[in-house]
């Protein structure tokens, strides 16, 4: 498959500490371990080809103006917490990445063609016997 290249530059990430949700005692309420990661696609060092792709994805944490925001708060360390967040971003940019296969048109095989024109055949003659019956029998 074809990709875009590209580099992620870390000074375009933007990241803030802040609390996590959910459960987790005394921990959750006083350490702000969770984090919040932002990336600006315009204001990035991406190619422009990997930008546009990026900006057209239907994803949720793409923002309307054009800022990707990722919240990671599944351990209980800020770095680790850091590192998921950057790796969810990566996996992001991967997938804007990669171009679609382009599809190659074929044409059916003539054994294809011959099988399906026996499946009509077989088929009509089975509907036929469901006609309801004339009123001469």
């Amino acid at each position: 498959m074809a990709r875009i290249p590209f580099v992620l530059d870390e000074r375009d990430v933007r990241f803030e500490a802040v609390r996590a949700q959910g459960a987790g005692g005394q921990n959750v309420n006083k350490v702000s371990n969770a984090v919040v990661l932002r990336f600006d696609i315009a204001a990035s060092s991406l190619p422009d080809a990997l930008k546009t792709r990026l900006r057209a994805r239907s994803d949720r944490r793409i923002g309307s103006d054009g800022v990707v925001t990722i919240k990671a708060q599944e351990h209980r360390s800020l770095p680790r917490n850091r590192a998921a967040a950057l790796e969810r971003l990566r996996a992001l940019l991967n997938a804007a990445a990669t171009l679609p296969r382009r599809r190659v048109a074929t044409a059916p095989t003539p054994a294809s063609r011959e099988r399906r024109l026996d499946d009509k055949l077989r088929q009509g003659r089975l509907k036929a016997t469901r006609a309801t019956p004339s009123r001469d029998e």
